[in-house]
């Protein structure tokens, strides 16, 4: 299977993801059913949270997990399964799937952008547990210091959908078309870990992260990965990256990265 996005519109795939999506949407907007998301979000801001407080080196490992450093680590961890080759892909296919995942992280802001003002004007939009609750263990303020130098990420007063979520999902979601065995569930405890930090520290609901990131990496990988659209951008991207590979290809050492020495076909 190639990282390209289809060049023709598969309606299968895309029908069944966009009825995948909405119906996860309803779930979470229908008072019947948002009460069962309810139900399971404060249970799980509980349990993760209430780790904390106890132990400070605990504290201390989740606090610098929640800062916009560890966002850098782990933007670093996404783009080495992208560029290395034998991680996931061979090295003849790591520049269509590193270009193919660029261009559904722009197909995600727009998806996001639209989703969330969506949101807001229907009046769905909520704060994170760490705000609405009031009553968790605030590690900006157990470690101050942290927080003034690096920003930690646990509180919101817009948490719908998880914005860090979606993009974390939505690398597990690609990297999941092209693994399997031990390597796909590698990618998902990988992803599932990244995921927790914001949980943990009360920046996002469960539902904020499973709901609001779900439908924005279903609706993104529908438009971007199912139909021409996706391939257009693709090809565009590809194009605009090309004086910049030929460049990167003269520079010594830069040049024997196997992503560069890769053919596009």
């Amino acid at each position: 299977m190639t990282p390209c996005p289809a060049a023709h519109w598969q309606p299968r795939t895309f029908i069944l993801l966009q009825l995948a999506s909405i119906l996860l949407l309803a779930s979470w907007c229908l008072p019947a059913t948002k009460a069962l998301w309810h139900v399971l979000d404060v249970p799980v801001f509980r349990l993760l949270n209430g780790s904390l407080g106890h132990w400070p080196a605990w504290d201390f490992v989740w606090a610098l997990l929640s800062t916009r450093v560890s966002d850098l680590l782990a933007a670093v961890l996404m783009l080495c399964s992208l560029v290395i080759g034998g991680l996931i892909f061979e090295k003849n296919m790591l520049r269509r799937a590193l270009v193919s995942f660029v261009a559904l992280l722009v197909f995600t802001l727009v998806v996001r952008t639209l989703f969330t003002r969506s949101i807001d004007a229907a009046g769905l939009q909520h704060a994170s547990p760490s705000v609405f609750l009031g009553d968790g263990f605030s590690l900006s303020q157990a470690f101050p210091w942290m927080e003034d130098i690096m920003e930690i990420k646990d509180r919101s007063s817009r948490s719908f959908p998880g914005d860090h979520a979606s993009v974390l999902l939505l690398w597990t979601a690609f990297l999941s078309l092209f693994t399997r065995g031990k390597r796909l569930l590698l990618v998902w405890l990988t992803g599932i870990f990244l995921l927790l930090p914001r949980l943990v520290a009360g920046a996002h609901w469960l539902s904020d992260n499973l709901v609001g990131g779900g439908f924005v990496v279903m609706q993104t990988l529908a438009w971007g990965y199912y139909t021409a659209a996706g391939h257009w951008a693709y090809r565009f991207l590809d194009r605009l990256g090309e004086p910049f590979v030929r460049l990167a290809r003269k520079i010594p050492v830069l040049n024997r990265m196997a992503i560069l020495q890769a053919e596009q076909h």
